[in-house]
């Protein structure tokens, strides 16, 4: 199976020794290279590519701002010049960072990462109906703080005003989206919607219990407690066949 591939980054320089490093592996197919962020995100949006070759600093907007606005991330590798940047790129879940100039053998201890990865990939990514499997992966940006995150390993999402905020391990930044746009991508198998306020996992729920007025109540594996509207209680004991 070819590992589709695409390269955003301003140098041109760059993306030429990029290229010349994939012509070696047979398994790769390069879709396409972009030179800043808004014609990456045009070549992503068109190719869905399986791996991300990413420059962090580029002017006008930079690779976090480019993973900002993907609905779905791909494994992305980063590039960098600046070590600094390759040390911080671990803060954000990233699978790799390829310091420039790049060597044949940091390259290929890259693409062994990317290789793995994708074998633990689900193979269908709902790509006719759009949604999300859960081993997508969104990128969110808090204040100075960023994470590439896998759908399943996200136990809550939560409406905060016009944006949404996201539970998994201990932390619950904000996602600058609402909770209806987050809804329409996830997948109905596991996310359930229990209220106007909150989608769950429901591979996290801990507990179920009665609760007032027809309702149910959850608790998650963290702690969280999750009432379940009166109507959605209905279709949660259909759902769960409870």
């Amino acid at each position: 199976m070819k590992i589709k591939a695409v390269i955003v980054e301003d140098s041109r320089l760059a993306r030429n020794e990029l290229k010349e490093l994939i012509k070696k592996y047979g398994d790769i197919e390069l879709l396409g290279e972009a030179e800043n962020v808004d014609n990456g995100f045009e070549l992503i949006q068109n190719t869905t590519p399986d791996v991300l070759f990413l420059d962090i600093n580029m002017p006008e907007k930079d690779g976090f701002e480019l993973l900002e606005m993907l609905d779905e991330v791909p494994i992305t590798v980063f590039t960098t010049a600046f070590d600094e940047y390759a040390i911080k790129s671990f803060e954000y879940n990233a699978l790799d960072y390829l310091l420039k100039p790049v060597s044949e053998k940091r390259f290929a201890m890259a693409m062994d990462k990317v290789k793995a990865k994708l074998e633990n990939a689900d193979e269908g990514k709902g790509a006719e109906t759009k949604k999300l499997s859960e081993n997508s992966q969104i990128f969110i940006k808090d204040g100075e703080a960023c994470w590439l995150v896998k759908i399943g390993d996200i136990s809550l999402f939560e409406i905060v005003g016009n944006y949404t905020r996201v539970y998994f391990e201990d932390k619950k930044p904000l996602l600058y989206k609402s909770l209806n746009q987050v809804e329409e991508k996830l997948p109905e198998t596991s996310f359930f919607r229990a209220n106007r306020q909150q989608i769950v996992n429901t591979n996290y729920i801990e507990n179920v219990v009665p609760w007032f007025n027809g309702k149910l109540k959850l608790t998650l594996k963290n702690g969280e407690e999750v009432e379940v509207s009166r109507r959605q209680s209905y279709i949660f004991k259909d759902k769960m066949s409870l």
